[in-house]
Order: structure tokens, then sequence, then C-alpha cells
């Protein structure tokens, strides 16, 4: 057998500095730290990153195609402003997809797996945890509740209107989040997600998704009445 060459890693190593720079840009954008509305330059975000322009361009362009962000003629970029008719418009297409596919996947979930979930619903509640800890794990729990019925297009659709939303429920949880009580109430509401899929009625399971986000997109809406607390 040939010998592995160097040159057979390169393409995995290039396409790594785009892919962190990617997420990076993006847990900054969903964390608020790279604020709604603001404009930065290639060159900005490129220093901030230790990158050259070549990864951030191609990162802006995913990000742009998650409604993230907006480039702008020339080498610049804003940061997608908050905007409550886009806020409904995500809650609307959620509401659609996530119920239909909940009813199917209910029916897929094996018991080992809701005992997992359970788990994962359960570490939501941890009032040790960070909000980037909170948010991998609430994207890791429904990306597993859905999985067994969703078509790989759901799931592309799904985790662009999740990322989308994401920076609104920030903005409102972030706001409850010194309240001990919010811990406890948002490990409790996924793990009566889970009891209710345990229960594999179609048509409960249904309406406690719909339920689930009717909360969280009032709670996004309250967001946009004040600024995010420091």
């Amino acid at each position: 057998m040939a010998p592995t060459t160097g040159r057979a890693v390169q393409p995995i190593t290039s396409r790594s500095v785009v892919e962190q720079s990617t997420d990076e840009l993006r847990r900054a954008i969903l964390a608020g730290t790279l604020a709604p509305g603001a404009e930065y330059s290639l060159r900005e975000l490129a220093g901030m990153l230790a990158v050259s322009f070549i990864p951030i361009r191609e990162a802006l362009r995913s990000l742009e195609s998650e409604g993230l962000v907006i480039t702008r003629p020339g080498r610049s970029v804003l940061i997608a402003p908050l905007n409550l008719e886009d806020l409904h418009g995500i809650y609307r297409l959620r509401r659609t997809l996530e119920p239909e596919i909940a009813r199917r996947s209910c029916l897929l979930l094996t018991d080992a797996e809701l005992d997992r979930l359970g788990g994962l619903a359960a570490g939501l509640g941890e009032p040790t945890q960070g909000m980037d800890d909170i948010y991998d794990g609430h994207h890791d729990f429904h990306f597993a509740l859905f999985k067994p019925a969703a078509s790989a297009w759901d799931l592309r659709v799904l985790t662009t209107l999740w990322r989308a939303g994401e920076r609104y429920i920030r903005i409102g949880f972030g706001r409850l989040d010194s309240d001990p009580a919010e811990h406890e109430r948002r490990g409790q509401a996924h793990l009566d997600i889970v009891d209710m899929f345990r229960t594999r009625d179609p048509d409960a399971v249904a309406q406690a998704i719909e339920q689930h986000l009717v909360r969280n997109e009032r709670i996004a809406v309250a967001a946009l009445d004040q600024p995010p607390q420091a």
C-alpha cells in the first residue's frame, strides 16, 4: 500500500478553519456578543478570529443562509437585527412542522431513547449550566426527539429555524435565568414532553409541542420589549 501523503489531509484542515470560524461567529451572534444591528468589516472579524479573509467570507455565506447576517457591498456585514415580524414567521413555520413530525416520531422512538432524552431534559434544569451549555443541550434534545420521523430536509430546515429563533429566546430566558425556579421549570417542561411521547398518543404529543412553542414565542416576543441584561 502506498504511504499516505500530506496532501490528503490538507482539504480537511482548510475546511476545518471555515467550520471553526462559522461556529464561533454563530455562537457570538446567538449569544449577543456580536450585537443585532451592528456592522463589522471583514477585516475586523478576521482580526477577532485571527484568520484570513477567505474562511471569514465562507463562514458569512453560511450564516447569511441561516438569516443571521446580511452582507453589504464591499467588505462589511450587518448582524441581522431582531425583528418582530421575522420572529412570528419563525414560529409560524415551527408550529407547522414540529407538531406534525412529533406525531410520527412518538410512534418510532424506542423506550431506551426516551429514557436517554429524559436524562437530557433533566440536565436542562441544572442551575449550574451556562447559557451555551443549556442551548447545546436544548438543540440536541429536540433534534433527537424529531429525528426518527424527520427527513434530512426537515432537519436542515428545523436547524435553521432553531438558530434564527435562538437569539430571541436567549434574551428572553436570559432575563429569567436569575430565578432558580426558572431552571426547575425549564427541566420539568422538557420532562413533560418526554412523558407525553411515552403515551404514544400522536394527538396529545402534537398538542404538547404546540403549547411548548406558543410559550416560547411569548417569551421571545417579550424579549423585544427591553434590551438583554448584561
